[in-house]
C-alpha cells in the first residue's frame, strides 16, 4: 500500500500562512467605520475589525411581471471574530408575492476570510462559505425546506476612487428539487464612488444563471442602482431602484442603513 502524500496539509499549511501574512502586511482601518456590503447583491473582501458589530438592514419591495407583488426586510449582523474574519448572522421579514402571510423567513450563517490583500490580478480576495437552515414554514411560502450548503468567492479592487466589488458563488440544496433548485449559481459585479460631501453611488450588474428541476427557472440578470450617504462615520443609507435585464426577476425599490454599532 503506497504511504500518502502530505501534499493537501502543506497546501493548507500554505494557504493558512499566506492568510496571515496578507493579514499582517494589511494598512490598519479605523474600527468604528461604517463598511457597507448594501444594497448590492455582492458583498466585497473587507471584515469587521475583531471585536466589533456592524448591523445591516433594509426593505424591498417588488413587482414582479405577472402583476403580483412581494417584499423582503432583511437584517444581517457582522461580528469581527479575528483580523480578516468576520461571522454573518442572516434573517429576514418576508411577505411572498400574492401571499397573505407575513412571517420570517430561512435564517443563515456564513464566515467571511479573508485570504489576500492587494494581490496581482486577484486584489482583495475572500471565501465566504455559508449555511442556510430550513427555520421558516414552507406552505406559507417564507422557507425553501431545505439545508444550503454555498461558497462565494470574492474580489475587492480599488481602481482610483471607484471600488469594484466581482462575486461568483455556488449553493448545494438538500431535497428533491420541487421547492428550490438543488444547485444554483450566482455572478455579480458591483462598483461605487463617492459624488460630495459624503454622498456617493453604487451600481451593479448581477445574474442567476439557469437552474433545473421541478422548481428551475430560467436564468436572471438585471441591474441595481442608487445613491448611498454616509451620514457620520459609523453610519451610512442607501437607496434605489433593480430593473431586470432578462428572465424573472421583479422590479424593485430599496432603502436601508449599515450601522458600525461598536465594540462588543
Amino acid at each position: 500500500m503506497p504511504r500518502p502524500t502530505p501534499a493537501a496539509p502543506c497546501a493548507a499549511l500554505a494557504l493558512l500562512l499566506a492568510a496571515a501574512l496578507a493579514a499582517a502586511q494589511e494598512p490598519p482601518r479605523d474600527p468604528h467605520a461604517v463598511q457597507p456590503e448594501r444594497p448590492t447583491v455582492a458583498t466585497h473582501a473587507y471584515t469587521v475589525a475583531p471585536g466589533w458589530v456592524e448591523i445591516e438592514a433594509g426593505a424591498e419591495v417588488d413587482r414582479y411581471p405577472d402583476r403580483s407583488s412581494g417584499a423582503v426586510a432583511p437584517v444581517v449582523v457582522k461580528i469581527g471574530l479575528a483580523r480578516g474574519l468576520q461571522l454573518d448572522l442572516d434573517g429576514a421579514v418576508q411577505h411572498p408575492p400574492a401571499g397573505t402571510v407575513t412571517g420570517i423567513g430561512d435564517l443563515a450563517v456564513a464566515l467571511k476570510w479573508r485570504v489576500l490583500h492587494d494581490a496581482p490580478v486577484l486584489g482583495n480576495l475572500s471565501l465566504q462559505p455559508g449555511l442556510k437552515l430550513p427555520t421558516a414554514p414552507t406552505a406559507a411560502g417564507l422557507g425553501t425546506g431545505t439545508t444550503d450548503v454555498g461558497l462565494l468567492l470574492i474580489s475587492s479592487h480599488d481602481l482610483g476612487p471607484i471600488a469594484m466589488d466581482l462575486n461568483v458563488g455556488y449553493t448545494r440544496r438538500s431535497g428533491s428539487g420541487a421547492l428550490a433548485p438543488c444547485s444554483a449559481t450566482l455572478w455579480t459585479a458591483s462598483f461605487g464612488g463617492p459624488v460630495a460631501a459624503g454622498l456617493g453611488w453604487t451600481a451593479e450588474i448581477y445574474g442567476y444563471p439557469g437552474t433545473s428541476g421541478p422548481a428551475g427557472q430560467a436564468p436572471i440578470v438585471a441591474l441595481l442602482a442608487g445613491p448611498t450617504l454616509l451620514a457620520r462615520p459609523w453610519l451610512a443609507f442607501d437607496a434605489g431602484l433593480i430593473v431586470p435585464l432578462a428572465g424573472p426577476q421583479p422590479r424593485a425599490l430599496y432603502a436601508g442603513a449599515v450601522w458600525n454599532v461598536g465594540r462588543l
